[in-house]
């Protein structure tokens, strides 16, 4: 298979998976969240809030208020992203249309909170991992968190503060705190869906034993190990220090490892969003 027709088959999965990611998504809106009065965040919150309010259909909203970010997106973050949103936010906007005469799964509001925050999660983890958004307000955070101390999740969640208020004010405070739940289900089940359970851990172990402790990791984890030659900042001892990656069920067996070779060594661990090249990619860490 040539580069150009590995590329196109590589563009045509990622408009599929996003395709998917939108159909599970307005399901969970429209099956769940919608007939309990329970809403998400972001664009999509307020344009649950205002076809309630205005008896026009949900998916008009979802795309009419995303179109002004998505042109400030364009000019200020790419043109890849923007497209790819765009796409989303479209198919989004049809099924959640689709959807909406379907009658809801329960009127139970916690199962409706759960089940719908946990799918919701699902169908827009998988569109971001592919390079798209549903949600004009992350574009804006990804910008003003270049110009500002606060990072993007920050700017998202004081967005969605203002949000979820305001469906306290429109349905009660009681669907305010199930979308809450939703909400934060849903937050979980997004990071799961990005990362995957088995997430990636990176492991920093300074050491006066780097040969066995690094022999260990690789015949009882067969992980790889990178070793460097390092000084202590107040002994000024050389010693060595190892990085590993490994994976959340693995870092148990790590500290192990560690402990039995030297009770004295200094580890920290901490968590890896993406992994390139060698041994460790993300094939071989799961």
């Amino acid at each position: 298979m040539n580069k150009n027709t590995h590329m196109v088959f590589k563009t045509i999965r990622k408009y599929v998976i996003l395709f998917l990611g939108t159909v599970i998504a307005a399901a969970a809106l429209e099956f769940f969240l919608i007939p309990n009065n329970i809403i998400d965040g972001g664009i999509v919150g307020i344009s649950i809030i205002t076809s309630y309010l205005t008896n026009i259909p949900l998916g008009v909203f979802t795309f009419a208020l995303n179109i002004p970010f998505l042109i400030f997106g364009y000019k200020q973050i790419g043109r890849t992203f923007v497209l790819s949103s765009l796409f989303s936010i479209i198919s989004f906007s049809i099924w959640v249309s689709i959807f909406h005469p379907i009658p809801g799964l329960t009127e139970d509001v916690l199962l409706a909170a759960v089940f719908g925050g946990v799918i919701l999660g699902i169908g827009v983890g998988l569109i971001i991992r592919h390079g798209g958004s549903l949600d004009g307000t992350e574009i804006v955070a990804i910008v003003l968190s270049k110009r500002i101390v606060f990072s993007v999740g920050q700017i998202v969640m004081f967005f969605n503060i203002f949000i979820l208020s305001s469906a306290g004010i429109v349905f009660g405070w009681d669907r305010a705190m199930y979308s809450l739940l939703a909400y934060f289900i849903a937050f979980k089940v997004i990071d799961i869906t990005i990362e995957g359970l088995n997430e990636a851990k990176a492991a920093m172990i300074v050491t006066a034993n780097g040969a066995d402790i690094s022999a260990a990791i690789r015949d009882r984890l067969g992980r790889g190990v990178t070793i460097m030659e390092g000084k202590g900042g107040f002994t000024l001892k050389d010693t060595t220090i190892l990085y590993s990656v490994i994976t959340r069920l693995e870092v148990s067996k790590l500290k192990g490892i560690v402990s039995d070779n030297d009770e004295n060594a200094f580890v920290t661990i901490s968590d890896v969003y993406d992994i390139m090249g060698g041994r460790n990619n993300k094939k071989n860490i799961h």
